[in-house]
């Protein structure tokens, strides 16, 4: 990290300006050679300072340049950012410039990578850069922002602080027996804190796998035989006709996908194709492509024409989903009922038409109810952000459980400690006090160039 990198900040396009953002020791010089106006080693650090972009024969751009000193930066590292006019060429043409004055191309990623490696920010909070980025909601931005604040390492800190002191406690205790000024730490004191931290663990663990559902949405798909009214529900969410709707069975062969912000949270929603024996191939494909979704939705809702009775191809797909949870809809209610509620075992029974917006109001509701929507809107923003940071979190939580198992079994103090120690680690790893590069490399891949 003792070279200067440049990156495009801002998205490559036509727009009223662009960011060029250089980081590293050379950074202010680098530039400054480029820079007509004043000269930027004496300027004060944070201040924006006007002037032209300059290739030694003609001015390139009439630019706006921010000079920020270390440490007070994002990366802790001297940092210039030249504002220049929206634009590919002029854009493109400025960092060719400062790439060839001294800075090297930064890797994706990269100045929020320098960011962590400096001290400047944990992996939550780094993760937490990417989450706002990719924010599609506003309820996803506050969690998002929740984390970048630190409300994560925070909490993650004050648990590993309470760890590190009863480990403190026992090692002492282990070692020298013998000083009676000592706090002595016993069994009991062990189970207690174990205890403790457990349920606090597995509370922050059930509340993050909610929230995760406010970052990811909610992946659902609309499944049943041809012609009950699936692609009609489909349009009728999306409030435009996405999917084609007639009454020819098997109208719908392929995958037809849509996404909403349904009550704070991004629903996918995806109509598949009627599920039904067919001999036409096309059509055969697409009922194979909808059964493989059953596994990976979050959320099955099978359709059913409330109508007439059930068909064999109604029965299999409620076989086919049965372990799953799913919303059952009794669609098109505004003709004779032949199903009702009663008829089913299922948690999750609706009754639904689509002449109107407000005919599927009650899956809306369902939905709601399922997945607890009104609960996660609480303020409460501590959670753990993605898949990484649950693993770890669960394994810290196993780790805590073999230390209980083994007080139990009246296992030497010394044991039990390993125990602890490995849990104290974990959550190390959460927040990036212990980390590979190879974790670095792939946690940041990701990332845009400029970030």
């Amino acid at each position: 990290m003792n070279d200067t990198i440049v990156a495009i900040s801002t998205k490559l396009g036509e727009g009223a300006i662009s960011i060029i953002r250089v980081s590293g020791p050379e950074s202010i010089n680098i530039v400054n050679k480029l820079f007509k106006g004043k000269d930027l080693t004496k300027v004060t650090s944070h201040t924006i300072n006007y002037g032209f972009i300059n290739d030694g024969i003609k001015d390139i751009d009439e630019v706006l340049v921010s000079i920020m000193r270390a440490p007070k930066t994002f990366t802790r590292e001297d940092i210039v950012e030249v504002n220049c006019h929206g634009g590919i060429a002029p854009t493109l043409k400025i960092l060719e410039l400062i790439n060839q004055a001294g800075a090297r191309l930064a890797e994706p990623g990269e100045f929020t990578k320098r960011a962590f490696l400096n001290g400047r920010i944990d992996l939550t909070q780094a993760e937490a850069v990417m989450d706002i980025i990719q924010s599609k909601t506003d309820a996803n931005r506050s969690l998002a922002l929740s984390s970048l604040e630190g409300n994560l390492k925070n909490y993650i800190t004050t648990f590993r602080d309470k760890l590190k002191y009863l480990l403190a406690n026992i090692e002492v205790n282990i070692d020298y027996p013998e000083y009676y000024d000592i706090e002595e730490i016993t069994l009991e004191d062990i189970k207690k804190t174990i205890t403790d931290l457990k349920v606090d663990l597995q509370d922050l663990i059930t509340r993050s796998v909610e929230r995760l559902i406010v970052k990811n949405g909610i992946k659902t798909i609309i499944i049943g035989r041809p012609n009950v009214g699936k692609s009609s529900i489909l349009n009728t969410f999306l409030k435009e006709d996405k999917a084609i709707v007639t009454n020819i069975e098997g109208t719908t062969r392929d995958l037809v996908e849509g996404e909403i912000i349904f009550d704070g949270i991004e629903l996918s929603l995806i109509d598949t194709a009627g599920i039904r024996e067919t001999d036409n191939i096309v059509e055969k494909i697409g009922v194979e492509k909808s059964l493989s979704l059953i596994d990976n939705a979050d959320l099955i809702i099978v359709v059913l024409n409330s109508s007439e009775e059930l068909t064999d191809n109604d029965k299999f797909i409620l076989d086919k989903v049965k372990d799953r949870n799913p919303i059952i809809v009794l669609n098109k209610n505004d003709l004779k009922a032949k199903l009702h509620k009663e008829d089913f075992t299922f948690d999750h029974i609706v009754s639904t038409n689509t002449n109107s917006f407000t005919g599927i109001d009650s899956l809306k509701q369902e939905i709601k109810k399922m997945f607890n929507l009104d609960e996660i809107k609480e303020q409460d923003y501590t959670y753990l952000a993605n898949n990484r940071q649950l693993l770890l979190a669960k394994q810290a939580k196993k780790n805590l459980e073999e230390a209980e198992k083994s007080l139990l079994a009246d296992t030497p103090v010394d044991i039990i400690e390993i125990d602890l120690r490995a849990v104290f680690d974990t959550l190390g790893e959460i927040t990036g006090e212990n980390y590979s590069d190879e974790l670095l490399d792939e946690l940041f891949k990701d990332f845009c160039v400029g970030k």
